[in-house]
């Protein structure tokens, strides 16, 4: 007996277009959504574009009505104006009528990538995509014996991935124009990009740590004194002293593919970036040379900046059943966790790197652990 309802005929079968970002978690998708066809009898078609051209394709197509994407992984901040727009279909009645209980999922992940209003039960997506900022790090360099000792009678400690914001700067400092293996090197690489996302998904991560809030929780939308706090002020400077002391010339316009290079060409010691990318570049690496670090704490706490999707389906969409019931199957705890489980990062020794969950708004508290074992 086919309890969820997937099963269809050959008469029945429909084709659904599934639209989204192309990288490894798309790829992953498209391996795990086999198994919605097998059950079901619909093909499924994918639209997958550059990160980015990723915002401006889409929201042209939800702008203009179109009927390419069925089903959509749209990014976090589109939510609100898709819900006001039309763009998505509200998912409440479903939800209810198919027992999908938002709270089976991270609270979090559904206040960030599904809710609007936030803080309202009204739902116009489903977590997809849970993802976080996190660091790499050059092992092989900070593993050389005359770096340690050089960098342990400058500073006093062990050279070793960062876990303060001071710390931070000093380990920059040290690889800035340093030669190592024959080649200059650079001491980071962080978010700078300003067309999107880029620079704001950067700085955050500081800023929060330093005392920043976009306004106060207790009043929405009373910003002053919150977003131009003393401390989100110093968040702001170390950013900038960051990227004018230790990063690599050029890179005045930069987001995630540029740092994915750099790190991987040998530019810099230490990168930021989503933690989505890091099984492949730990693949493409090896553990000798790719180690990976949360991000640093500051002196107002420890966060992280949060990013993500939702999977909703799009208002326009002449299957809008069948994506339903692709939504349904998507939510079921078995493929929810076939879903999750391939894309841990596997460390040696047998530990396991994956982001931890995003907390209040735009950050997170409860950081990525190296020491979780499997």
């Amino acid at each position: 007996m086919d309890r969820l309802g997937l099963a269809g005929t050959a008469a029945q079968a429909k084709t659904l277009t599934l639209c989204w970002a192309a990288w490894d978690p798309a790829n992953a998708l498209v391996e795990l959504s086999k198994d919605f066809t097998k059950q079901s009898g619909i093909e499924m078609k994918f639209e997958f574009v550059p990160w980015t051209s990723y915002a401006d394709r889409f929201l042209n197509e939800l702008n203009s009505h179109s009927k390419l994407c069925d089903l959509i992984v749209g990014d976090s901040q589109w939510i609100g104006g898709s819900a006001e727009n039309g763009h998505y279909v509200k998912l409440n009645d479903f939800f209810d009528k198919n027992g999908i209980k938002m709270s089976d999922f991270a609270q979090p992940t559904v206040l960030g990538y599904s809710e609007w209003p936030k803080h309202s039960p009204n739902y116009w997506a489903l977590p997809a995509m849970g993802d976080a900022v996190g660091w790499t790090y050059r092992k092989d360099w900070f593993a050389k014996p005359e770096l340690r000792q050089e960098f342990k009678t400058k500073y006093g400690h062990e050279l070793a991935p960062p876990k303060t914001w001071d710390e931070f700067m000093q380990v920059a400092k040290f690889f800035q124009n340093r030669v190592i293996d024959g080649k200059k090197v650079y001491g980071a690489y962080i978010f700078t990009e300003r067309g999107s996302e880029g620079i704001t998904m950067g700085v955050t991560n500081v800023m929060y740590d330093y005392g920043f809030d976009y306004d106060n929780p207790k009043k929405p939308y009373e910003m002053n004194g919150f977003v131009n706090a003393p401390g989100a002020v110093k968040g702001l400077e170390l950013y900038k002293e960051i990227f004018k002391c230790c990063t690599a010339p050029g890179m005045t316009n930069a987001y995630m593919s540029e740092g994915l290079d750099a790190f991987k060409s040998g530019q810099v010691a230490m990168q930021m970036n989503w933690f989505a990318f890091f099984p492949g570049l730990y693949k493409a690496m090896g553990a000798d040379k790719i180690g990976f670090f949360v991000n640093p704490s500051g002196p107002n706490g420890h966060y992280t900046q949060l990013g993500g999707q939702g999977l909703s389906v799009v208002a326009y969409s002449d299957n809008r059943a069948e994506a339903l019931q692709y939504m349904k199957w998507f939510a079921q705890p078995t493929v929810q966790k076939k879903w999750w489980v391939p894309r841990r990062l596997f460390l040696p020794e047998g530990r396991v790197e994956r982001p931890g969950l995003p907390c209040e708004r735009t950050v997170c508290r409860r950081l990525p652990r190296l020491d979780e074992h499997v």
